[in-house]
C-alpha cells in the first residue's frame, strides 16, 4: 500500500475513533523530519510518522522527533504491520 493511502485510511480511522479530533499534517519542509501528522484530542497529543512499510528507511530527524514528541506526549512509527499495537497505545494515551 503507498503511504498516502495508508495515511488517509489512518486519519479516517482516528477521526471514527477520536470523534471531535483536529488533525493536522505537518509540513517537512519547514522542520526536516517532523512527523506527518499532528493529532489534538480533548486536552491530548500526538504525532505520528507514517511508513509504507515497517522496514521503511527514515529521515533525517525523524527518529529525533518521534523520540522527542513521545517524551512530551505521544509520538510513533506507524505502518501497517504495527498499525493496531499503535492505535491502542494511543487509545491509552488518550484516555489517561
Amino acid at each position: 500500500m503507498k503511504e498516502n493511502k495508508f495515511q488517509a485510511k489512518l486519519i479516517k480511522e482516528l477521526k471514527e475513533k477520536f470523534p471531535g479530533c483536529i488533525i493536522t499534517k505537518n509540513d517537512s519542509e519547514y522542520i526536516q523530519g517532523i512527523p506527518d501528522l499532528t493529532i489534538l484530542y480533548k486536552k491530548h497529543w500526538a504525532m505520528l510518522e507514517t511508513k509504507r512499510s515497517y522496514d521503511s528507511p527514515h529521515q533525517p530527524n525523524q527518529d529525533y522527533y518521534i523520540s522527542k514528541a513521545n517524551n512530551m506526549s505521544f509520538g510513533r512509527f506507524i505502518s501497517p504491520e504495527n498499525y493496531e499495537e499503535v492505535l491502542n497505545d494511543l487509545q491509552s494515551a488518550f484516555e489517561f
